[in-house]
Parts: structure tokens; C-alpha cells; sequence
């Protein structure tokens, strides 16, 4: 995670879009007493779907069972290829 002024990311605004575009970068703008978070929409929106699906009892429920079936040996093999 990347951590700058909000004039130096003005000035630098093509390096920090490269790092959080391509690399999954967050980078944490200062300014002042407040500051913000810069992120790609993906990591955004993967983020919000999470925050979404872990806000349902039922698949909390879904969770918990798909980890006891993976410790007791209950699932099947796929290779990468059949995917």
C-alpha cells in the first residue's frame, strides 16, 4: 500500500493509476486532517460483494459447511483444465 500527499499525487497521478491498475495497489491520499482511499473498480466491487454475501446468515451456513466437507475429504478433484 502506497501512501502520498494529495499534491503529489496531482503530479504523479499517471504512476499511482499505473500501481493500483495493474498491481492492485491501494494508494492512501493525505490531505490535511482527512485522507482517502484510491483502489481499482475490481477490488471495489469484490470488496462489496463480499461485505454483501457475508451479511446473509445462510451463507455463513454455505462457509461453514464447505470447510467441515474440505477437512473430512468430501469433495471432488478438478483439474485446472477442466475448469
Amino acid at each position: 500500500m502506497r501512501c502520498t500527499t494529495a499534491t503529489h499525487f496531482r503530479a504523479n497521478t499517471k504512476t499511482y493509476l499505473d500501481a493500483v491498475l495493474d498491481d492492485h495497489e491501494e494508494v492512501i491520499i493525505n490531505r490535511g486532517n482527512a485522507s482517502a482511499v484510491l483502489m481499482s473498480l475490481e477490488d471495489y466491487n469484490s470488496i462489496k460483494e463480499t461485505e454483501y454475501l457475508m451479511q446473509s446468515p445462510q451463507m455463513d451456513d454455505v462457509i461453514q459447511k464447505g470447510l467441515e466437507d474440505a477437512r473430512s475429504g468430501n469433495f471432488i478433484e478438478v483439474a485446472p483444465d477442466e475448469l
